[in-house]
């Protein structure tokens, strides 16, 4: 098994189906404090579009999450090599 395959088949901690209600619950809270700060009720077509463009971004930061979380593992997997040959060398 190539290290990228390893790295890939390691369970992901973050359930998306969660972080998706939680972008929902987000906008939603964003939409009506904006609402309360301005003291205006923003019309069904700005909410909507506030709401899919914020969506959107969080969506995007999700992804570079991902990347990042990728990248990381990557680390660990060779820090973990690293070690288990620091171990097996001071034994010899």
């Amino acid at each position: 098994m190539r290290d990228e395959e390893k790295i890939g088949s390691v369970k992901s901690a973050v359930d998306l189906a969660i972080v998706g209600d939680n972008i929902s619950d987000i906008t939603s809270f964003t939409l009506e404090k904006y609402e309360f700060k301005n003291d205006t009720t923003l019309s069904a077509e700005v909410r909507e579009a506030g709401d899919a463009r914020m969506k959107d971004v969080l969506w995007k930061r999700v992804e570079e999450l991902k990347k990042r979380r990728m990248q990381i593992l990557a680390e660990m997997f060779t820090l973990a090599e690293t070690t288990l040959e620091e171990v097996i060398n001071k034994g010899k």
